[in-house]
């Protein structure tokens, strides 16, 4: 239900997903309005439907979450936890499904934070950068956690064994950057935590490809992916000007079609999905707002990609290597009461993977119990 264009242009993108890539999906929402759309494709009765009384507000922010307690977010996420479904697509209010999210899927144990992760459209392959504004102050043992985080991401969306990582700062000597960063670069640089560190990297390296993973806090990150993308929006229509205005720019584009097409197509954030809220008990999509059917399945496709890849798990393995080193007094493992993993690990993995939620499933429409969490969203 969330979107600038929702729900009809999330249902179009969610039957594209279905037709295109044989993607199971549960529709989460109001029932009415859903099924008077699934109408016009002519499948109602084919897509199954939660029913959710509430849907969070485009500007409505992390309160929401304690406010509307039956909103379409919340359950899809009471779906997860019960092992019904894998992962969640939303195009709604970033703040509130991230709010919503880190409140009824909790943090994956010894995660810190969650981040956002967001493809950036680099050559040879893309880069991904985390955070991009879910944790804007966060501490320098949280950044290498952020490596860790997105080490995990890239294994599964690049088919890397060993993702290169760089730190975003000011310069790329070790020295360069505010505490935070020198900090984090200090620890980077320690090794044995399972990251491949490459050392600093600036803004202009962010589109070069020089890494395969860009760190940075939640603020820094957000701010340098809206400059990029303001900055190819601009250069884009820049560069479209100058070949429309003139008749031999006309042929010239012309001749240049379909490399045009392609260029447009990379750099085109509908084509990547999303970003990916890291570090929870679940995968979250979170589309733009301003996302059409194009966008929303690339979103389901991605969160699919995710769930067959077990990024849970990964993330769960990864963030275990950075713990079980040097740095296992970061984690807050004991915040429910139990004792610390530093010097556990063993056990503390082990009661990771035996936890499980239980409960009974929301209002409306069933969706089978499943005795396995299913690999597709």
């Amino acid at each position: 239900m969330g979107g600038d264009h929702a729900p009809e242009e999330i249902i179009a993108g969610a039957v594209d997903a279905i037709r295109e890539h044989d993607i199971r999906l549960v529709l989460v929402g109001q029932a009415s309005r859903i099924r008077r759309e699934l109408d016009r494709y002519g499948i109602v009765g084919k897509i199954p439907i939660v029913h959710a009384d509430e849907a969070l507000d485009m500007g409505e922010g992390a309160l929401a979450s304690w406010r509307k307690p039956r909103s379409s977010i919340a359950i899809a996420c009471h779906l997860i936890k019960q092992g019904r479904a894998s992962a969640l697509v939303s195009a709604g209010s970033t703040a509130g499904v991230v709010a919503t999210s880190r409140l009824r899927l909790k943090g994956q144990q010894g995660v810190m934070r969650p981040a956002i992760a967001v493809t950036l459209p680099t050559r040879p392959r893309p880069t991904i950068l985390l955070d991009a504004g879910a944790t804007t102050d966060v501490k320098p043992e949280g950044l290498v956690q952020f490596a860790a985080l997105g080490t995990a991401y890239a294994q599964i969306l690049l088919g890397l064994d060993r993702p290169s990582v760089g730190l975003l700062s000011i310069g790329a000597e070790p020295g360069k950057g505010n505490k935070q960063t020198k900090r984090a670069h200090e620890l980077l640089a320690g090794g044995s935590h399972g990251i491949e560190f490459a050392g600093n990297v600036e803004g202009h390296d962010l589109l070069t490809g020089r890494v395969d993973v860009v760190v940075a806090d939640g603020f820094t990150g957000n701010i340098a992916l809206k400059t990029m993308e303001g900055t190819i929006r601009t250069a884009f229509a820049e560069v479209r000007d100058a070949m429309t205005s003139t008749p031999a720019g006309r042929m010239g584009a012309l001749l240049q079609r379909r490399r045009l097409h392609d260029l447009r197509d990379r750099l085109d954030p509908d084509t990547y999905g999303g970003g990916v809220l890291l570090g929870l008990n679940g995968t979250v999509v979170i589309a733009h707002g301003a996302s059409h059917a194009r966008a929303i399945t690339s979103a389901c496709e991605l969160a699919h990609r995710l769930a067959a890849g077990r990024i849970v798990e990964r993330i769960r393995e990864q963030v275990a290597l950075t713990r079980t080193s040097r740095f296992g007094r970061w984690t807050h493992g004991d915040r429910d009461g139990a004792e610390k993993p530093a010097d556990k690990p063993a056990e503390n993995a082990a009661r990771a993977l035996e936890a499980r939620s239980s409960g009974k499933g929301p209002a409306g429409d069933t969706v089978p119990d499943r005795k396995e969490p299913p690999t597709a969203p």
